[in-house]
């Protein structure tokens, strides 16, 4: 769940990068890339993304209605080493770093 301040789309997240899971790329590694990239840091060095959500299960979420046109849009938002991630079925991947951050 986002926090308060939700991006309601693109524009507001601070980066935003896209996976394709019909090529066999693994949303839960190209999360975990791009967080390292936001927070300059190597993609080891950060807490293993299962100890905030189950890796294989949102894999396999995002696949299942990655395959299945007719069921619209999934989106699936997280806090995962101080930023909010938000992951589409159709590979869309924003990270917001200020919402996560205090003011």
């Amino acid at each position: 769940m986002p926090s308060a301040n939700d991006p309601t789309d693109a524009e507001d997240a601070n980066y935003v990068t896209t996976v394709d899971p019909a090529d066999g790329e693994r949303p839960s590694a190209a999360i975990v890339t791009a967080v390292a990239s936001v927070l300059e840091q190597d993609p080891l060095e950060l807490t293993p993304l299962y100890e905030t959500v189950d890796p294989d299960a949102l894999d396999s979420l995002l696949q299942h209605a990655h395959r299945r046109d007719d069921t619209g849009t999934h989106e699936v938002w997280f806090t995962y080493e101080g930023v909010d991630v938000g992951v589409r079925s159709d590979g869309e991947i924003r990270i917001d770093v200020a919402a996560s951050s205090p003011s």
